[in-house]
């Protein structure tokens, strides 16, 4: 019998391990770590001063080592003043980052080779690395337990970024989805790369993932359990291209990655990848706003709104699941022949575009496809009425995990301004952005959507941060580490949902406490559900429920 609570909580270090190891390594090779452990403390400014070092994304680098425990960081919103304290794991961490060496190395022979992971260089490469991480990958021979500590934490990490780019290739080839659980699982069962796939399998057997008899594999309670848990390597994974340019990105051209040319891909991250794997995340979401779409939808037909629109729609499938649901188990599903339901995918990327429009035809579903900017509703607005002859503020307004993603704007001179309650770490293009202005830019987001959501509101799943010190206690139990990277480094703001709530309350918009959830159900809660409605104030006390984190069931 396993202990898939244990095994959750390795899942979710080798998550923290593939961002923490890719902002350790440059911050150590550059003596960022050493300056402030001599130090003892610093502030971002004077960092950024001796290392001439980018402070947007300096500041989240640091934040990162901050939420594995390594060091401190302080914010001071009424002062703009952020300031990093080294203590005892910085000082014996130091003595373990070249572990992550061979790691390193391994991620940028495998960016020459992207998006090939199975590459039979590669597979080369990773063959010393798993055998090297069987035999236990230079044996712990401190006594005192915080170093014995952070040389298990940093082998997990290491374990992370060696499992988790194979686990996502292989759920994203479709080999994970069919019955091997049952029968075993053959190289031949994918033809396409045969070889490669029974050196990947045989990489496993190493780590106790899986058994190798007759020419089948099979995996361990243990393997299967992380191979049923491909999808959630798949965002963070994603984002491994901008992981790999930590270095440059803290301290050289902070906007390297973007020089994008019209119709070019992505440099940051592999769109495609991480479609998959919030397609896969999001799954675990819609249960929890079945109840309010079934409440919205079962009113009196002329307290209904036409339809739905999902902006940022991914790749389709949140909406697909909500056609299915209203037709269901509402009384609008058994009245669309004479009052069908207008739907609508709206996304700002049109390689997502694309794929939702596939996946609509492929699933049946009535629905459109419109480009649209989650950062200018007035356009959608125009859009819509040109195209559909329908209107904004007739629709349910859904979103999932979208308006973190919204582009900085610079506040005005005089504008909106209180001082904020957020610990996170912002940028634009390296710069940092205040955590003032950031929750300016937030208030001023809320209200260009005022005016479309007063009628029938905007239901909204929403990531969020935590303070360091508080991931850093419960390292395990939270995707804060991982997801706070990759969204620092790629100019998205996630804030606490006590900061969310406040500022679209300022902006008109409160939290219906009865539609609230937090997940998990504690204090270091990353992920909420809110139905914000225009005005109105919460009907009854907040009700939450429980899962055991962000992406994993």
């Amino acid at each position: 019998m396993i202990d898939k609570s244990a095994l959750r909580g390795r899942l979710f270090r080798h998550l923290d391990g593939l961002a923490t190891a890719h902002v350790a390594a440059p911050l150590h090779r550059r003596g960022v770590l050493a300056f402030l452990a001599a130090r003892g403390t610093a502030s971002l400014e004077e960092l950024c001063r001796e290392f001439k070092a980018n402070d947007g994304y300096l500041n989240v680098a640091l934040r990162t080592l901050a939420s594995q425990g390594w060091l401190s960081f302080e914010t001071d919103n009424y002062s703009d003043h952020v300031q990093y304290t080294s203590g005892e794991s910085m000082a014996k961490v130091q003595d373990l980052l070249h572990l992550y060496d061979p790691i390193i190395a391994f991620s940028a022979q495998a960016e020459r080779h992207q998006p090939d992971i199975l590459h039979p260089d590669l597979l080369d490469a990773l063959s010393g690395l798993f055998d090297r991480f069987a035999a236990g990958w230079d044996h712990c021979r401190a006594t005192d337990a915080l170093t014995r500590s952070l040389h298990d934490q940093i082998l997990t990490h290491i374990e992370g970024n060696l499992v988790g780019p194979l686990l996502v290739k292989l759920g994203m080839d479709g080999v994970l989805d069919r019955d091997w659980a049952e029968r075993g699982l053959r190289a031949a069962d994918a033809p396409a790369y045969a070889p490669q796939l029974g050196r990947v399998l045989d990489f496993f057997a190493r780590i106790g993932w899986t058994t190798h008899d007759a020419g089948s594999y099979r995996f361990t309670p243990t393997g299967k359990f992380f191979a049923e848990k491909a999808s959630a390597y798949g965002v963070i994974v994603s984002y491994l291209p901008t992981f790999r340019r930590a270095e440059e990105l803290i301290f050289g051209d902070p906007i390297f990655l973007k020089h994008v040319a019209a119709g070019d891909d992505e440099q940051h991250v592999d769109r495609t990848m991480n479609i998959w794997g919030s397609g896969g995340a999001h799954a675990t979401y819609f249960n929890v706003v079945d109840d309010i779409i079934a409440e919205v939808f079962n009113r009196p037909i002329e307290a209904q709104p036409r339809g739905i629109l999902d902006m940022g729609c991914g790749n389709g499938a949140f909406l697909e699941h909500l056609h299915r649901l209203v037709e269901s188990r509402t009384l609008r599903g058994r009245l669309l022949a004479k009052h069908p339901l207008f739907l609508v995918g709206v996304d700002y990327n049109k390689a997502s575009l694309e794929v939702t429009r596939r996946n609509f035809d492929a699933w049946k579903v009535p629905a459109e496809v419109i480009w649209g900017d989650i950062g200018n509703p007035d356009q959608l607005a125009t859009d819509l009425k040109d195209k559909y002859q329908v209107r904004l503020d007739e629709l349910l307004n859904v979103r999932t995990f979208l308006d973190h993603n919204r582009i900085y704007e610079v506040p005005p001179p005089k504008h909106y301004r209180r001082a904020s309650s957020s610990t996170g770490a912002f940028a634009f293009r390296g710069r940092r952005v205040s955590n003032n202005d950031l929750e300016v830019d937030l208030y001023h987001h809320f209200r260009k959507w005022s005016p479309y959501v007063q009628t029938f509101g905007l239901l909204m799943i929403e990531l969020h941060t935590i303070p360091p010190a508080l991931a850093a206690r419960h390292m395990g139990r939270t995707l804060a580490t991982a997801y706070d990277t990759a969204h620092g480094f790629s100019d998205q703001y996630i804030v606490e949902i006590d900061v969310l709530h406040r500022i679209a309350g300022d902006a008109g918009l409160v939290a219906d406490a009865q539609a609230f959830r937090r997940f998990p159900d504690a204090e270091y809660a990353t992920v909420s559900v809110n139905l914000f409605l225009r005005g109105e104030k919460p009907k009854t006390a907040a009700r939450s429920a429980r899962v055991d984190a962000l992406t994993v069931d």
